[in-house]
C-alpha cells in the first residue's frame, strides 16, 4: 500500500514538472529565441509565466505620490521592442491622470493597470480602472502617446451605466486629450476644422473642438459641470440649457455660424 502511495506521488510530481517544461518551450517559441537561449529569454520569462493562464511577460508596479499603476505585458514583441513607448506610456499616466483627478474628480481610483494585451484588436479599452492596449497599434504608433490620456479619464469620469449619451462620454475624453494631452502634435492629432456635414452628436474630436468653443465664448468651465452632473447621474435633456441658457442645438447652430466664412 505504501508503494502504491509513493508511486502515485511520484506521478503526479513527474506531471506537474512535464507541465512547466512544455509551458517554457511553449514560451520560447513564442520569443523566437536564437542561439543565446537562457540568458535572452530570461530577460522576459518571471516565474508569472508559468502561474497565469494568460501569460505575463512582465509584471510591474509603479507609484508616484498619490498614484500607482500596474503594468502588465503579455506580448513578446512587446517585451522586445516596447522599452521606449512603455515608459512614455508611464509617464504620461502619471502626468495626465494626476490632472484630470485634480480637475475633475479627487475621488478617483488611486491604482490603476494597464495591460498590453495582444488579443485585443482595437486601440485601447477602459473597464473598471483596468486599460487594455493593442500591441500592434503602440508598436506602429509610438508617438499616439495620448492615446493614455484619453483612457485614463474614463476612470476619472466613473459614470457607470446611466451616465448618458455615450457620444458625450467619448466628446469630453477628447477634450481632455486635447487639453492636457502630452504629446499630441507628436502624433499629428489634432481637432478637425468645422463642417456643415457635422453635428454636435459625432462625438470624440468634433465634440471635443465645440466644448473649447463653447467654454471660449458662452460658459467656461462647462465640460467640468458636464462631468459632474453625468457622474451624479443628476444629467438631463436640460442640463445644457441650465448651464448655459441654451440648448444644444442652438449652441451648435452658433458655434455653425461663427465657423462658416462670411460672404
Amino acid at each position: 500500500m505504501g508503494y502504491l502511495n509513493l508511486l502515485q506521488r511520484y506521478s503526479t510530481l513527474k506531471y506537474q514538472l512535464m507541465k512547466k517544461l512544455l509551458l517554457i518551450i511553449i514560451l520560447f517559441a513564442g520569443l523566437k529565441v536564437n542561439a543565446q537561449g537562457w540568458e535572452d529569454a530570461g530577460k522576459y520569462i518571471t516565474r508569472d509565466s508559468i502561474t497565469r493562464k494568460t501569460y505575463t511577460l512582465t509584471h510591474d508596479t509603479i507609484s508616484r505620490k498619490t498614484y500607482t499603476l500596474i503594468f502588465i505585458n503579455k506580448d513578446a514583441t512587446f517585451a522586445q521592442k516596447g522599452d521606449t513607448v512603455k515608459q512614455r506610456m508611464i509617464d504620461a499616466f502619471f502626468s495626465a491622470y494626476a490632472a484630470e483627478a485634480e480637475t475633475f474628480n479627487k475621488n478617483t481610483l488611486n491604482k490603476v493597470t494597464f495591460i498590453i494585451d495582444p488579443d485585443y484588436k482595437g486601440v485601447a479599452a477602459t473597464a473598471n480602472g483596468v486599460v487594455h492596449f493593442n500591441p500592434a497599434w503602440m508598436l506602429k504608433k509610438p508617438t499616439d502617446i495620448d492615446v493614455v490620456t484619453h483612457e485614463v479619464m474614463h476612470i476619472v469620469q466613473d459614470y457607470g451605466n446611466s451616465g448618458g449619451p455615450g457620444w458625450l462620454t467619448e466628446g469630453i475624453a477628447d477634450y481632455v486629450r486635447a487639453v492636457f494631452g502630452v504629446d499630441n502634435p507628436g502624433a499629428k492629432w489634432f481637432l478637425p476644422k468645422f463642417k456643415p456635414t457635422q453635428s454636435y452628436t459625432d462625438s470624440y474630436r468634433v465634440t471635443a473642438r465645440f466644448f473649447i468653443w463653447v467654454e471660449r465664448n458662452v460658459k467656461p468651465s462647462l465640460v467640468v459641470n458636464l462631468d459632474a452632473r453625468l457622474r451624479a447621474h443628476t444629467y438631463n435633456d436640460n442640463t445644457i440649457k441650465d448651464l448655459t441658457g441654451k440648448t444644444f442645438d442652438q449652441l451648435w447652430a452658433d458655434y455653425a455660424a461663427a465657423n462658416t466664412p462670411k460672404g
